[in-house]
């Protein structure tokens, strides 16, 4: 089975279990806490995915990055997962679990990359273009500084990306030019 698959069927039971158990926001953002770690030391997805690491290293390595508050439900299903030798697909399911999450409560994730932090005014904009975009009422806007894009925008939802900016303007200009054919006439 692949890995997009077990991630998925993880976070269904996980987010489930969580909502039945009213422990939604403890489960998600121990999760969101694990991912943000995850994503900032490679090592922690090495040491997750590598067979030559046991079982007992690996739960103890994941205990001490949620700390002693993370939540009952969490600390028993990372035991599972470890325990039963799919530690692998714990980063995907972290991820997949925060999309579910986002989806439990109509929440849309947009991206926004520019060259200068928005105002108060245009991220309000930006809201209400994505809310009308998505159809969800909640956004929840990230935003990232990109200083080679030299002006505009580029905004990503869901799997959607409007490039407003110069940088690529200029690169489709470019690659226009680049399928353009020039017949000599001599």
């Amino acid at each position: 089975m692949s890995e997009i698959k077990i991630a998925s069927r993880y976070a269904k039971a996980l987010l489930e279990l969580s909502v039945e158990k009213n422990a939604l926001e403890a489960v998600i953002s121990d999760f969101k806490t694990f991912l943000s770690i995850a994503e900032q030391n490679r090592e922690v997805g090495l040491t997750l995915g590598s067979p030559i690491v046991n079982y007992d290293k690996k739960f103890n390595i994941l205990k001490a990055l949620l700390g002693k508050s993370a939540n009952a439900i969490t600390i028993s299903f990372l035991d599972l997962v470890t325990r039963k030798k799919r530690s692998n697909v714990l980063i995907a399911t972290a991820k997949e679990l925060l999309r579910q999450y986002n989806d439990y409560k109509g929440i849309q994730v947009a991206e926004i990359t520019t060259t200068l932090p928005l105002t108060d005014d245009l991220r309000k904009q930006i809201i209400e273009m994505v809310k009308e975009i998505s159809g969800f009422d909640k956004v929840e806007l990230v935003e990232k500084i990109d200083k080679d894009l030299i002006a505009g925008f580029v905004l990503k939802v869901n799997d959607k990306l409007w490039d407003d900016s110069i940088s690529g303007k200029l690169r489709k200009t470019r690659m226009q030019f680049a399928q353009r054919y020039f017949v000599k006439l001599y």
